[in-house]
């Protein structure tokens, strides 16, 4: 289900049930000469698309414009970066409409500068956004103090619970640490461009690599479909585990 394409009725139900809503989040960025500058959204688009096939969830929008850095080409290959403290705000203004519209089993899935899940900035802005939302949003609702107020003595006892704050907005990498170690995970590379091929063939044009001599990319001609439909199956499955 799209986010975009549902009504009124549609949204009551959702909230009733307790659909997840996951947010796509990637970057527009240099992947070189052979691969398309969305890639990052695009897997995670990809992805979530074949998760839908399996299980009930609420597709965003993505957030194509992220925090890209210039690490691997400037404006002029295309990458264009948001600083993160403006993305942090943007994300933050985003997860407020859901959180207070009724929403309270949200994702941020993320494929950018996660490998090993490693916590780099635009991973770190968006649980920034999410935990600093979620104690306003609390304290508005509950008061100051609320965690000290006797109303919530079982607090440790409910931790674990579906509907623990703690746990209405998760911020998810595309490929598990798990995921990346079975298979392989690079930028631009076999790795990344087999299940971008996997998911969007024509976003990879293995013929324009000798286009340049990137260290990271030569890789990129060893990639394939059938690598990139198992790297596809992997991180399904892993999502389908993880996002309840």
């Amino acid at each position: 289900m799209r986010f975009e394409n549902m009504m009124l009725r549609d949204i009551k139900a959702a909230k009733a049930e307790r659909t997840p809503i996951v947010i796509p989040v990637g970057t527009i960025e240099y992947h070189g000469p052979h691969c398309s500058l969305g890639c990052d959204t695009q897997i995670c688009l990809g992805l979530l698309s074949e998760l839908e096939k399996r299980k009930n969830i609420i597709i965003a929008p993505p957030v194509w414009y992220g925090v890209a850095s210039f690490a691997v080409g400037g404006p002029e290959n295309g990458t264009v970066n948001v600083d993160v403290d403006i993305f942090e705000a943007y994300i933050y203004q985003i997860l407020k409409s859901l959180l207070y519209g009724g929403f309270k089993n949200i994702y941020m899935l993320i494929h950018h500068q996660y490998e090993t899940e490693n916590l780099m900035p635009m991973t770190l802005a968006c649980m920034k956004a999410a935990k600093k939302l979620i104690f306003e949003y609390l304290e508005e609702t509950r008061g100051r103090g609320w965690w000290g107020s006797n109303d919530f003595a079982s607090y440790y006892e409910e931790l674990e619970a579906s509907d623990c704050p703690w746990n209405w907005i998760t911020v998810l990498p595309a490929m598990s640490a798990e995921v990346q170690k079975a298979t392989g995970y690079d930028h631009a590379g076999k790795y990344e461009c087999s299940i971008l091929r996997a998911l969007y063939p024509d976003a990879v044009k293995t013929e324009r690599i000798p286009e340049s001599d990137a260290w990271f990319i030569q890789s990129a001609a060893e990639s394939s479909v059938e690598l990139g439909l198992k790297m596809v199956e992997l991180s399904v499955e892993d999502l389908y585990n993880k996002i309840n």
